[in-house]
């Protein structure tokens, strides 16, 4: 594998690998309060359909986006409701968010566009273009590091920047604000927060709804950057993998990047058979390629979940002592 082909490969797992890494950090907001969500799929599913849809209405994918997070919003509050304030069972709550997103987005594409539970393909400003950073094409010629900053680096859509800038502000918040200290102790030990004046049900639903926000980001990426408009089942389990990589990175936001890129580069690679091939010397099958991602969260749901120690209070409605 040359080094231009090498970077077209990474290129690629930067792109796969975004709509992921929200997710993932969304649903590491939702369980260090304790709260676990199933239901990524279905926000993200949700928030792809009427991006898309409402990109497609109105020409602009700013307006689409804003939408999206609406539908992410409302499904996390759907979610919170069943949860936090009715201390339902937080994984059928999630599993019934999932079949909803999965059942409506594809009846109303098809009574909206008619074409087959799809929506029409986005072009212009109904979807993210791609940001040339500063001087990109002039450091194109440069050895080694012109090629890196042009092809890597450069190029991406603004979601892609977004997702990568949240993993360092996950981190501030969730370990250096008071916000984020009280957010890991409700996960931990919701009736200590509860005595110290500090309500458990608000800071629940505040974790709920900045995951509703990153699903949301994550969805409208998938049908207005990475692809040209929505289709029926688009995030293709994209939400069970990120709660795959979020066991793997033991609910810390660097690790989940770690996570994230290695399900994208196994993505990418996916796509590009003929560079596998090539560097294995021998024939490998499109079909065990594509199947890699899942494999690995197979793997990591049954090696790592005894391991990893996730919240203590995570999965358990807080009942206040009177």
């Amino acid at each position: 594998m040359d080094f231009l082909t090498l970077l077209q490969v990474l290129d690629t797992t930067i792109r796969l690998a975004t709509p992921l890494l929200l997710a993932c950090l969304a649903g590491l907001f939702s369980e260090r309060a304790g709260i676990f969500d199933i239901g990524l799929e279905g926000k993200m599913l949700a928030s792809a359909f009427l991006t898309a849809a409402v990109a497609a209405v109105t020409g602009s994918v700013l307006v689409g986006t804003v939408a999206g997070i609406g539908a992410a919003l409302m499904l996390a509050g759907i979610h919170g409701l069943a949860s936090i304030t009715f201390r339902g069972n937080q994984l059928i709550s999630g599993v019934a968010i999932n079949f909803l997103a999965a059942g409506l987005t594809v009846v109303v594409a098809q009574s909206w566009f008619g074409q087959g539970g799809r929506t029409p393909q986005l072009s212009g400003n109904a979807r993210f273009e791609t940001i040339d950073l500063p001087l990109a094409a002039e450091m194109r010629d440069i050895p080694i590091f012109g090629p890196i900053y042009a092809e890597l680096i450069s190029g991406h859509t603004l979601l892609v920047y977004v997702g990568l800038l949240m993993v360092p502000l996950t981190w501030w918040v969730l370990f250096r604000t008071r916000f984020g200290l009280r957010l890991r102790a409700v996960g931990e030990n919701p009736a200590a927060v509860d005595t110290a004046g500090v309500s458990v049900v608000g800071l629940r639903f505040a974790a709920v709804a900045i995951c509703g926000v990153l699903t949301g980001l994550a969805g409208a990426y998938l049908s207005t950057g990475l692809q040209a408009g929505f289709v029926k089942d688009m995030t293709a389990g994209r939400g069970y993998i990120a709660l795959a990589a979020l066991i793997f990175a033991k609910w810390r936001p660097w690790y989940a990047l770690g996570a994230c890129l290695l399900f994208g580069f196994l993505q990418a690679i996916a796509l590009r058979p003929d560079v596998i091939e090539g560097t294995l010397g021998f024939e490998v099958g499109v079909q065990l390629l594509d199947a890699l991602p899942y494999i690995l969260t197979v793997v990591i749901l049954a090696g790592f979940v005894g391991r990893a120690i996730p919240p203590r209070a995570g999965g358990e409605p807080y009942v206040k002592e009177r």
